[in-house]
């Protein structure tokens, strides 16, 4: 199977789908304990949620899952929140703190990993933002992502459904930032932005407002979307209908901001 799924259109967006992909290499899925192969940490369903909403978007999705090797980490492994619990390159335990592998991957493995996972992936991605970099002037890169609302091992309470990231304004134009903040507030539903998630590394690396890269990271609340965010991770229909609207109205306030944003 192909690591990367690569859908090339002609809009200024780009959305990054690093976490949605179950797919483990036998090899792989024998080391996982019993815990591990539940895949608890997946952004359950994040690719359906988001498909079509944009007429014309890029989508680069992972197909591997993150236990595999994490396609929203550096491969140098940096902390992205540091002096906070968090999971790394290749995770050894999930998002509760509890180990995954019945024995954990060697420095040799994990390079093996780099070199079949993550950086086809990120080959992918950074070839489709250049190209549409060179269509239009300029690159939107909208990273999509959801994480269960409750999680005591990675932060305190419950998460807003909305939490933006933008590396704290960093990452891109702050009309970018405010027309999604705006958005998300409008539908009277809890919103943050840069709280607990401030953007991974994909948000940090690509987004260069000053050179026509702009990144911005949404992590919804799986209860926003989800019958339970427990096994088996169900869609809800019911739930993603108005979320959608919500999604597509950013998506297509991006897609028309990027004519302005245009170095």
């Amino acid at each position: 199977m192909s690591a990367v799924e690569v859908h090339s259109g002609d809009s200024p967006v780009i959305l990054g789908l690093p976490h949605t992909g179950t797919y483990l290499p036998d090899g792989i899925r024998a080391r996982l304990n019993e815990r591990g192969r539940t895949l608890a940490d997946t952004d359950w369903h994040i690719h359906r949620l988001y498909d079509g909403l944009l007429p014309g978007a890029t989508t680069v999705r992972a197909t591997f899952h993150r236990y595999v090797i994490d396609a929203n980490r550096g491969p140098e492994d940096e902390s992205l929140y540091p002096g906070q619990n968090t999971t790394g390159l290749v995770p050894v335990t999930d998002f509760d703190g509890q180990p995954i592998w019945t024995s954990e991957p060697t420095a040799d493995e994990i390079a093996d990993r780099k070199a079949r996972f993550h950086a086809p992936y990120h080959a992918a991605l950074a070839a489709e933002i250049q190209r549409v970099r060179a269509r239009h002037g300029v690159a939107i890169l909208y990273d999509c992502h959801s994480i269960r609302s409750a999680i005591p091992f990675l932060f305190e309470g419950v998460l807003p459904d909305f939490n933006i990231g933008t590396n704290s304004g960093a990452s891109c134009d702050p009309r970018i930032e405010a027309a999604t903040f705006e958005l998300c507030a409008a539908t009277g539903r809890s919103h943050v932005l840069n709280g607990r998630f401030k953007g991974g590394w994909t948000t940090r690396h690509y987004g260069q407002p000053e050179q026509g890269v702009h990144a911005i990271q949404m992590e919804l609340a799986q209860s926003t979307h989800l019958v339970s965010e427990a096994l088996p991770f169900a869609y809800d229909d019911e739930k993603a209908g108005p979320l959608r609207q919500t999604l597509a109205a950013i998506l297509d306030r991006l897609a028309t901001l990027a004519p302005e944003l245009r170095a």
